[in-house]
């Protein structure tokens, strides 16, 4: 199936062409297309896109492209004469997120899409495809997990300091314990260094499931589904080390 992408462009002639080039180029579906944010976050929502393509300066909105991408936290191509003025921008989302995020300057000619857009897809379908992790814990072996339904993992103090156990929360279940689990070797077992981010020694966090982060008392605060399956708020302590780290990603 081809990639479904939203298209935000400004101007009424360039948006006319990028859509008849991402459409001849035969890898992409156009499910929504705009000339302004309103119209565009309003399409995307009703549309469903999997992945947008952005020029970066709208004239006279109260968004640009970088705005529009961290708000949708979708993969962004990001289509634009100006990058240069923006390449700050687009390289702090790329650090700070765990979506792909590529940029073409124009004119965006169906030769350059041609070469861009291979790429793009295959990292989309990279990060798909490492959607679910297999852990094994306490009692049962190779359960197939949800990396979006994991919250953060913690040293099990319960058993003192010679345990190398962890425990992992989550968002849909119960607490359960990861028997010998190392966090120096997390990324052998599928979890990716930039969405697991340490901000302890003791706690490792999934980034998209911090809720808040206080900077005065250095707390971030996340929901965890407890031992009860009840929903409950959490706060963690954010090490002295790790707080630039965190005030980066919770702006």
């Amino acid at each position: 199936m081809k990639l479904k992408v939203a298209i935000l462009e400004d101007n009424k002639e360039l948006l006319k062409d990028l859509h008849g080039n991402l459409k001849a180029s035969g890898l992409v579906e156009v499910v929504a297309w705009a000339t302004n944010s309103d119209e565009f976050l309003e399409k995307v929502g009703e549309s469903k896109p999997e992945a947008l393509v952005l020029d970066i300066e709208l004239g006279g909105d109260s968004m640009n492209g970088i705005d529009i991408a961290e708000k949708l936290r979708l993969p962004v191509l990001f289509a634009s004469g100006k990058t240069r003025e923006f390449l700050s921008g687009i390289e702090e989302l790329n650090i700070n997120s765990n979506i792909p995020v590529e940029h073409i300057t124009k004119p965006i000619t169906l030769d350059k899409l041609k070469k861009i857009l291979p790429k793009f897809i295959a990292e989309i379908e990279t990060i798909r495809k490492s959607k679910f992790i297999y852990l094994d814990f306490g009692d049962t072996i190779n359960n197939e997990i949800s990396v979006d339904s994991i919250v953060y993992l913690c040293a099990d103090k319960a058993n003192g300091a010679e345990s190398n156990n962890k425990q992992i929360y989550f968002n849909n279940r119960k607490p359960e314990t990861l028997i010998d689990f190392s966090f120096t070797k997390m990324e052998e077992k599928g979890f990716n260094k930039n969405i697991f981010i340490q901000i302890h020694r003791s706690f490792r966090v999934n980034v998209d499931k911090i809720l808040n982060y206080n900077r005065i008392t250095h707390e971030i605060e996340i929901s965890i589904s407890n031992s009860a399956g009840k929903s409950e708020r959490k706060l963690l302590a954010v090490s002295e080390n790790y707080r630039n780290d965190v005030s980066r990603i919770r702006k």
